[in-house]
C-alpha cells in the first residue's frame, strides 16, 4: 500500500470517528425518548419520537461528516508533518495538471510517505458527553418505567365511563402547559408556559393543555363574569382555546371540585396608539421668511409594536378669516426611515405649491398608522403652522402700545366650536370619562369667550376674564369713524358720529376739540387710536346697534349661553342643536346694513349716602354659604366595608358589591384585583389578612365628600350677653 492510499484510509477513520461519536450521545437520549413517549402516550407517539430523534441525529451527522473534507485533511497533514513542507495538497491534486517544479516536489512528498506513513488522524471520544448523556437517558428511563399505567387507549367510546371514571379517586393535575400565541402583527413569537397566570397582548390565541391522573369526566374554564369554557378530550389530555380581548379572572374546574379550585389571572395588554413628535420647526408656529422657498418639516413616530411605513401629510391652507375663512386641504404620502418601532418622517413643503398668499397661513399635520389588524389605529400630530404675514399698515409705526394685537381668530369662531364638538362626539368611545369631559369644558371656555366677545356689543361685562381677540364675524368695515359730511343732516342726538369735534365736545371725556379746518381723520390723535385701537373702555360707547340687529344678537347669546352650560356639563350632543342656531344668527347680523356707535358716558345709579353706618339690612339678600354637593352613594361599599370588620362577613354584601363593581369599574384602577380579594374572602372567611387587604381596598375607592366650612360653634356664656347688649341697645 502507497504512502497515498494509507494516507486516504486515516481519512475515512476520522471521518467515520466523528460519525460514532455523534451516535455514542444521541442513541441513548433517543432510546430514552422513545420509552418516555411509549410510557405516557403510547406505541405511535413512540415510533413518532423515534421518528424525529433519528432525523435529528441525521442533521447533526451531516454537518460533522462535512466538516472533516479534503481542505481539513491537508491543514491537519501539514500541521502534524513539517517535513511535507506545507505541501499536502499536492498529493491530492491532478498529477497532469501539475507544472514540473510541482511534480517533483510531489515525488519527494510521496518518498517521505514511504518511508515515514500516515499517522492515525482519528479524534478522541468525548467520554465525559458520552458518559453524561448515557446518565441523563438512564434516568429518563427510569422515570418512565415508574410512572404510573396509562387509562384506556385513545379511540374508546367518549360516552363509555373507563375504569378510572369509575373509581372515587380525586382527580390529580399531573401536567399543565398554556400557549401563548400573540397577533402576528405583532411580530412576538409563540411561547409555551407552565403555568395558569399569564400576560400577553390583546388579541392573543391561548391554548390549555391539562392532564388529569385519573381523569374527571369532564373540565371547564370558569371566568369571573360567568362564562364557562368546557375542555376537549383528546386522547389524555383535555385541551380548550380563548382569543384573549380582556384582562380576566379564571379557575380551572374538574367536575366536582368547584370549591377548590383557585383563581388564576389572564392579562390582556392593550395596543398603544402611536405617538408623533414634530422635531422640525422647535416652533409650532413660523413665520414666512423672505424669499423662503420651502418648509422643512421632520417628524419621530413610535409605536409598541410597529409603525406603518408610510404616512399621510395632511396640509391646509387658510384663506379669509373669522366665520367666512375656508379650508383647502391637500395631502401628500411620505417614506418613513429607520426601525419599525420608530420612524422618521421628513418632507420639504414649497408654499408656492400650493397657491400660499399673504396674510394666509399653511398648516401641516402628520397621520399615521400602527400595525395592529384588523383595523389599524390612527394618530394625527399637533399642527404646525406657517404664516404669510399680511402687509404692514401704513403709518402704523410706533403705536404698538396702543394699538390692539389681532390674533388669527379661526381658532375660536362659531363654526369651529362645532367642528371641534362634533369631532369630541367621534372620538368618544375611545376616551375616558375624564379626558372627555375635560375637552369639552375646554370647548365650553371657548365658547364663553365667544360669547363675551359678542357681549360686548350689547354693553354687557367680560366676567372678569381676558377678551378674545377679533375675528371677523360681524363686519367693521361699516363701522362709521369720521361723518363730518353728514353734519347738517343729523341731530346731535340721533345716535350717530358727528365727528371728532362734536364727539369730543360731548362724550365726557375731556379731550380736546378738533379745529374746522382740520383735515378729516388725518394726523389727529383720536382718529389714530379709533383706527387701531379701542379709544374708550365704556361699552354703551361702542355697542348700539340698531334694534332688529340687538334684538338677533342677543338671540344669538341665549343659544351660545345654553351651548356654554352643556358643554361644561360634559355633553356635547345636547350642546350642538344651539350651537348651530346661534351661528345661523351671527350670520343674520353680519348681513345688517349698519351698526351705530353712540358717544355717551356711562351713567351709574346715585349711591344712597344715608343708608351707610345705619345698620338697617332691608333689601340684602342671605349670603350664606352653599352646601356643598353630596357624595355618590356608595351603599354597597359601605356595607361591605362594615361587613369586613368581623369574620361572619354577610353574603348579601359581597353580592352588592359585585354588582358594584360591574356598574362603576372606571371608579376603581384595578378591578381584577378587588374581584380576586372578594373570593380569597368568600373561600376562607377567617383570614384576617385577606379581610384586611380586601378592607384597603374598598377604602381606596371610596368617594370622598366635598369639603364644606363648618359651622361656627354656639355662643357661650360671655357670648350670648354680647349679642343680647347689641339688640336691645340702639346704635348711635
Amino acid at each position: 500500500m502507497s504512502g497515498i492510499d494509507m494516507l486516504r484510509v486515516r481519512w475515512r477513520q476520522a471521518r467515520w470517528r466523528a460519525v460514532l461519536e455523534v451516535l455514542a450521545i444521541a442513541a441513548p437520549l433517543a432510546v430514552a425518548l422513545a420509552v418516555v413517549a411509549w410510557r405516557l402516550a403510547g406505541p405511535l407517539p413512540a415510533m413518532l419520537a423515534v421518528a424525529v430523534a433519528l432525523l435529528a441525529i441525521g442533521l447533526a451527522i451531516v454537518p460533522r461528516w462535512r466538516r472533516h473534507d479534503r481542505d481539513w485533511l491537508v491543514a491537519r497533514f501539514d500541521a502534524d508533518r513539517r517535513d511535507l513542507e506545507d505541501s499536502s495538497a499536492l498529493l491530492f491534486a491532478d498529477e497532469a495538471a501539475l507544472r514540473p517544479m510541482q511534480q517533483l516536489q510531489r515525488a519527494r512528498l510521496e518518498q517521505r510517505l514511504r518511508e515515514r506513513p500516515a499517522s492515525d488522524l482519528r479524534p478522541a471520544w468525548s467520554l465525559r458527553a458520552i458518559a453524561t448523556a448515557t446518565v441523563i437517558a438512564l434516568l429518563a428511563i427510569v422515570a418512565a418505567l415508574a410512572w404510573p399505567p396509562r387509562g384506556d387507549p385513545v379511540g374508546v367510546d367518549m360516552a363509555t365511563p373507563s375504569s378510572t371514571a369509575k373509581s372515587d379517586a380525586v382527580p390529580r393535575l399531573v401536567g399543565q402547559s398554556l400557549q401563548l400565541q400573540p397577533p402576528a402583527y405583532t411580530g412576538i413569537a409563540a411561547t409555551t408556559i407552565d403555568a395558569f397566570d399569564a400576560k400577553a397582548p390583546a388579541g392573543s390565541r391561548l391554548r390549555w393543555t391539562l392532564r388529569y391522573a385519573p381523569q374527571p369526566t369532564g373540565v371547564d374554564l370558569v371566568f369571573h363574569d360567568g362564562r364557562r369554557i368546557a375542555l376537549r378530550r383528546e386522547g389524555e389530555d383535555w385541551t380548550a382555546d380563548l382569543l384573549l380581548q380582556s384582562s380576566a379572572l379564571y379557575r380551572v374546574v374538574p367536575e366536582g371540585q368547584e370549591a377548590a379550585s383557585p383563581l388564576h389571572r389572564l392579562d390582556a395588554i392593550p395596543d398603544q396608539a402611536p405617538r408623533v413628535r414634530l422635531l422640525a420647526p422647535e416652533q409650532t408656529l413660523t413665520l414666512l421668511a423672505p424669499n423662503q422657498r420651502d418648509w422643512r418639516l421632520v417628524y419621530e413616530a413610535e409605536d409598541d409594536h410597529g409603525v406603518a411605513a408610510d404616512a399621510r401629510l395632511l396640509l391646509t391652507r387658510t384663506e379669509g378669516s373669522g366665520e367666512n375663512i375656508r379650508f383647502h386641504e391637500h395631502v401628500v404620502v411620505l417614506r418613513g426611515s429607520g426601525s419599525p418601532r420608530q420612524r422618521r418622517f421628513e418632507a420639504r413643503v414649497a408654499p408656492s405649491t400650493y397657491g400660499l398668499q399673504r396674510g394666509e397661513d399653511l398648516i401641516a399635520r402628520l397621520e399615521v398608522r400602527d400595525n395592529r389588524a384588523p383595523q389599524p389605529q390612527v394618530v394625527r400630530s399637533a399642527s404646525a403652522i406657517l404664516r404669510w404675514p399680511a402687509e404692514p399698515v401704513l403709518g402704523a409705526e410706533g403705536l404698538d402700545g396702543l394699538a390692539r394685537q389681532v390674533l388669527p381668530a379661526y381658532f375660536r369662531s362659531q363654526r369651529q366650536i362645532i367642528i371641534d364638538a362634533e369631532a369630541l362626539l367621534k372620538e368618544r368611545s375611545k376616551l375616558e370619562a375624564d379626558a372627555f369631559g375635560k375637552r369639552s369644558d375646554a370647548i365650553g371656555v371657548d365658547q364663553r369667550l365667544l360669547r363675551l366677545r359678542y357681549g360686548q356689543f350689547l354693553g354687557e361685562e367680560s366676567e372678569g376674564g381676558a377678551h378674545a381677540p377679533p375675528t371677523g364675524d360681524l363686519p367693521t368695515s361699516d363701522l362709521p369713524t369720521n361723518d363730518h359730511e353728514d353734519d347738517d343732516d343729523h341731530a346731535d342726538d340721533d345716535g350717530h358720529d358727528h365727528g371728532q369735534a362734536h364727539a369730543a365736545a360731548h362724550d365726557g371725556h375731556g379731550h380736546d376739540p378738533v379745529p374746522a379746518d382740520a383735515p378729516a381723520g388725518f394726523g389727529v390723535a383720536d382718529d389714530i387710536l379709533e383706527t387701531f385701537g379701542h379709544t374708550h373702555d365704556i361699552p354703551e360707547a361702542a355697542t348700539l346697534l340698531d334694534p332688529k340687529t340687538r334684538e338677533t344678537l342677543r338671540g344669538a347669546l341665549r343659544e351660545m349661553w345654553q351651548s356654554e352650560l352643556h358643554l361644561r356639563m360634559a355633553a356635547p350632543e345636547q350642546a350642538l342643536p344651539y350651537a348651530h342656531r346661534a351661528l345661523e344668527l351671527i350670520k343674520q347680523v353680519q348681513q345688517a346694513e349698519r351698526i351705530y356707535l353712540a358717544r355717551v358716558g356711562m351713567q351709574l345709579p346715585p349711591i344712597d349716602e344715608t343708608r351707610r353706618l345705619s345698620g338697617k339690612r332691608d333689601g340684602i339678600a342671605g349670603r350664606g354659604l352653599p352646601r356643598g354637593p353630596e357624595p355618590a352613594g356608595d351603599d354597597a361599599l359601605d356595607a361591605a366595608w362594615q361587613a369586613l370588620a368581623s369574620a361572619d362577613a354577610a353574603e348579601q354584601a359581597f353580592d352588592a358589591l359585585q354588582r358594584w363593581i360591574d356598574a362603576n369599574p372606571g371608579r376603581i384602577d384595578d378591578p381584577l384585583s378587588l374581584v380576586a380579594r372578594i373570593d380569597e374572602v368568600r373561600t376562607d372567611p377567617a383570614c384576617a389578612e385577606c379581610r384586611a387587604a380586601l378592607r384597603a381596598l374598598l377604602w381606596g375607592a371610596m368617594q370622598r365628600p366635598a369639603g364644606v366650612s363648618a359651622r361656627r360653634d354656639a355662643a357661650d356664656a360671655v357670648g350670648r350677653r354680647y349679642l343680647e347688649r347689641l339688640r336691645s341697645e340702639p346704635m348711635p
